[in-house]
């Protein structure tokens, strides 16, 4: 089964936050495979499992506010007996351009707190990381930039490339990483 997490912070007053976008993906992902994410206690998640790309995968958005989600996302992993090889992690890059997506396969945190807990409760097995790009602000005010909803003039550009992002993740676990970094990291 694969494990596919996007990440983000709970309730109204997130959404469509550059922070969110991995939630927003898992939401577009979800309405393909016409799915209800349900709310999970035993694993502090909303989560569904479906079929994509031909496997088995379970769609999972965790309820911890975006740098407790390793817990949550190691509790599913350990107790549902799921590798890191099998965990796509869905996250927003403030070092990509709005738009642009960013497979990788293992790495570093790359200073984002979220997956930093994921890497702190897992270890530094190698996952594959689904990054999509929310830019930055002038002043650098990286904490405003994330928790404030994206500019009208970019939410076009945002839906787009929330779009892409599960086309690549649908590819991803039908194809594999290499093919889906071969195919959309040059987009």
């Amino acid at each position: 089964m694969k494990l596919i997490v996007g990440l983000g912070n709970p309730g109204k007053e997130y959404e469509h936050t550059p922070h969110n976008v991995g939630f927003e993906v898992i939401d577009a992902l979800a309405e393909r495979c016409d799915c209800t994410l349900r709310r999970s206690f035993r694993f502090q998640a909303r989560l569904t499992r479906t079929m994509l790309g031909g496997e088995k995968a379970l769609l999972v958005k965790p309820c911890a506010y975006m740098n407790q989600s390793g817990p949550v996302v190691a509790a599913i992993t350990r107790k549902l007996g799921i590798s890191p090889a099998d965990l796509l992690v869905i996250l927003d890059d403030a070092d990509l351009p709005v738009g642009r997506l960013r497979i990788r396969v293992g790495g570093s945190d790359g200073g984002h707190k979220g997956l930093f807990s994921i890497l702190e409760h897992l270890g530094q097995d190698p996952f594959v990381r689904l990054r999509l790009g929310i830019g930055r602000r002038e002043d650098n005010d990286l904490v405003a930039h994330v928790l404030t909803p994206f500019a009208a003039d970019l939410r076009d550009s945002v839906h787009a490339m929330i779009v892409t992002a599960a086309d690549a993740a649908q590819y991803l676990v039908a194809h594999g990483a290499e093919a889906a970094m071969n195919k959309f990291n040059t987009q």
